[in-house]
């Protein structure tokens, strides 16, 4: 699977996609709001790890922008700053999941699979449900 990670700190985007990349997945990096667009219009991933804290914007803001391009995304919120109201904000905006750092590897990397079957398993759904409809002729 596709992963972004989005994050400011060069050291964790480096640990992430070292840990990643041995779970099988392909990671692309993003250091800040901008780079994350880019990276997004270059093609989709299948999930986004994405910082709270950006030079050039916050996290919220990211996380808007992606769910209005690809609703279905997982996108789980990383952050050092953790507040109920921000975690509360992010899942309402639609994050997948909330994590403060610092983070277990092994945390994460279940949190990641989590959110990847889930992923998958909504994908299948929509697939099966849209095949029903059309097969009936529904729209």
């Amino acid at each position: 699977m596709n992963i972004l990670v989005v994050d400011d700190e060069k050291l964790i985007r480096w640990s992430l996609k070292e840990r990643l990349t041995r779970e099988g997945h392909t990671v692309t990096e993003a250091e800040d709001g901008k780079s994350a667009a880019a990276a997004l219009e270059a093609g989709l991933p299948d999930l986004v790890l994405l910082d709270m804290k950006l030079p050039d914007t916050d996290g919220l803001t990211v996380l808007r922008g992606v769910l209005e391009q690809a609703p279905e995304l997982p996108v789980i919120i990383i952050t050092a700053y953790s507040t109920v109201d921000t975690a509360v904000e992010a899942m309402r905006v639609g994050a997948y999941d909330y994590i403060s750092k610092p983070f277990e590897l092994d945390e994460l990397t279940i949190t990641v699979k989590r959110a990847l079957e889930a992923s998958v398993l909504r994908r299948v759904v929509k697939e099966r449900v849209n095949e029903e409809k059309s097969r009936f002729g529904i729209h």
